[in-house]
This record gives C-alpha cells, sequence and structure tokens, in this order.
C-alpha cells in the first residue's frame, strides 16, 4: 500500500510540480529542445516561394512604421489574424519555432533573420499574407484590410532589428 501511495506521490505531484511552477529544463525556454539539446532556426533561410506578380512587387508600405501601427502588427500576429495568429508558425519571437514548426515542410519562415527578410520587397510580403504560399502552409489572409497587411509587415520587419 504504501508503494501505490509513494508511486502516485511521484506521479502527481513531484513530476507534475516543477511544470506547474513554470521551471524549464533548458537555458533558454523560448527557444525549442529537439533530443533534449537546444538548436536555432536557420539563417539566413533558403526559399522558393512563389514571386508575387509585378505590379505588387512595386509596393511600398503606404504607412509610417509609428507605434500606433507596429502595435496593431502585433497584436494581429499574436492575437487576431485569422486564419490564426501568425505566432502558432513563426513563433512568438518570429523565430520560425512556432509551437507548429515540427509538423511543417517547409518549416516556417524566421523572420528574425534579416538576410532573410531585409531583401523580401514589402510587395512580396503584402501579396504572401494576402494570397498564402503555394507549397507551404502559409495561408491566404483574406479578410485582412489592406492597412491592416502593412501594419503586420511593419511588426514582422522589426524582429532583425530585435535583440533575440
Amino acid at each position: 500500500m504504501k508503494r501505490i501511495v509513494l508511486y502516485w506521490l511521484i506521479l502527481f505531484i513531484i513530476i507534475p510540480t516543477p511544470l506547474t511552477w513554470g521551471w524549464t529544463l533548458i537555458a533558454h525556454p523560448e527557444r525549442k529542445v529537439e533530443g533534449g539539446l537546444e538548436f536555432l532556426p536557420l539563417c539566413p533561410q533558403a526559399r522558393k516561394t512563389v514571386q508575387a506578380p509585378d505590379e505588387f512587387l512595386k509596393l511600398r508600405n503606404p504607412l509610417p512604421p509609428s507605434p500606433e501601427n507596429i502595435f496593431a502588427g502585433q497584436t494581429l500576429f499574436h492575437f487576431d489574424a485569422k486564419p490564426g495568429p501568425c505566432r502558432v508558425c513563426h513563433g512568438i519571437s518570429g523565430n520560425g519555432l512556432g509551437i507548429l514548426f515540427r509538423e511543417l515542410t517547409p518549416s516556417p519562415r524566421n523572420f528574425t533573420c534579416s538576410q532573410t527578410v531585409d531583401p523580401l520587397p514589402d510587395g512580396q510580403l503584402f501579396w504572401v499574407i494576402k494570397n498564402g504560399s503555394p507549397g507551404t502552409a502559409m495561408p491566404a489572409f483574406k479578410n485582412l484590410d489592406e492597412d491592416q497587411i502593412w501594419q503586420l509587415i511593419h511588426y514582422i520587419r522589426h524582429f532583425p532589428k530585435e535583440d533575440h
């Protein structure tokens, strides 16, 4: 009887306690873990995304990169975008390591990599967000209006500028 109580104590109290207290067994909780080892997202990230039509490639973000526009983009990225928030695939820090990244091929784009993001024209990002990316899990966000997409682009462009 004592063994059974001891097993239940270990199984349901001692093992889950660190998880409920928010402890982590890795040094950097923002990084995903594979086999107990930390790893970082690829940078630069080779991609073969379909190129947007010329009329989109010429577009430049008409909204100023104001704190209000960046915050609106942040809200869309983390919470409000439909069919689902961007963070689910691209990760909270925009590094492409969202909760679904292991299920997706190719992996989501790493927005923290300036070598990958900086060369992308605003119009290419606009087109991909609006229409999705064939051959990837990136869905079309047709319900977002143009200003919301431009706000989202401002937020995406802030990732490589931050110290992650």
